[in-house]
């Protein structure tokens, strides 16, 4: 056995829960304010839409599956929307616009006001989430960050952001799936569980 190797899955599973620790130590009460902010959205026959490039692509459509299908819960399903997944409106504003636009004009086509908008980046820097952020608030729409500790420009453009405690994207995205599982499991409880706490 390498222990080269077998160090390697040490070090990052240590980077990762220290940072995950660190990270929920710290933001259990926010996590839980925007949990109910995004029930909120729902039960007023709003929608949460999510956006993001690569592995916060797949972050994007884990989180809208998780919504739309269940997360723990047996509940009705929740109206969410990855705009990662279609291939022939991401290609067709790609190629006729910019690849910067592909987020923005889904925005501006399917928002509308009071509904909620999930950019997620790790670098708070990519231009396709900022613009579909700056859309978002131009429309009305609530507008969520999911970024690593720099925050970069999206911490301009949000009303709640995330930010987790790390600089290595991995560990970045690690714990921002971790922290949407949270917030699925909370818009369930503020939804169906404890539905008082809403109107408080």
């Amino acid at each position: 056995m390498s222990e080269a190797a077998v160090k390697k899955v040490l070090d990052h599973a240590r980077q990762g829960l220290e940072a995950r620790k660190a990270f929920f130590e710290e933001n259990a009460e926010f996590l839980v304010s925007l949990g109910k902010v995004m029930a909120l959205c729902l039960a007023n026959g709003n929608k949460i839409l999510f956006c993001g490039n690569g592995g916060s692509a797949a972050d994007s459509q884990h989180l809208a599956a998780e919504f739309v299908n269940r997360f723990r819960l047996e509940r009705p399903p929740l109206p969410c929307i990855a705009l990662t997944t279609d291939s022939s409106i991401l290609t067709s504003i790609g190629n006729d616009y910019g690849f910067d636009q592909i987020f923005e004009k889904q925005v501006r086509a399917l928002g509308q006001e009071n509904d909620l908008l999930v950019g997620i980046s790790t670098s708070g820097a990519s231009v396709n989430v900022l613009k579909a952020l700056r859309e978002a608030r131009q429309r009305g729409l609530t507008t969520v960050g999911m970024t690593g500790r720099q925050g970069g420009e999206m911490a301009h453009l949000c009303d709640y952001l995330i930010q987790a405690p790390a600089k290595d994207t991995a560990i970045i995205q690690e714990i921002h799936i971790a922290a949407g599982h949270a917030l699925c499991h909370l818009v369930d409880h503020f939804l169906f569980e404890e539905v008082s706490a809403l109107s408080a």
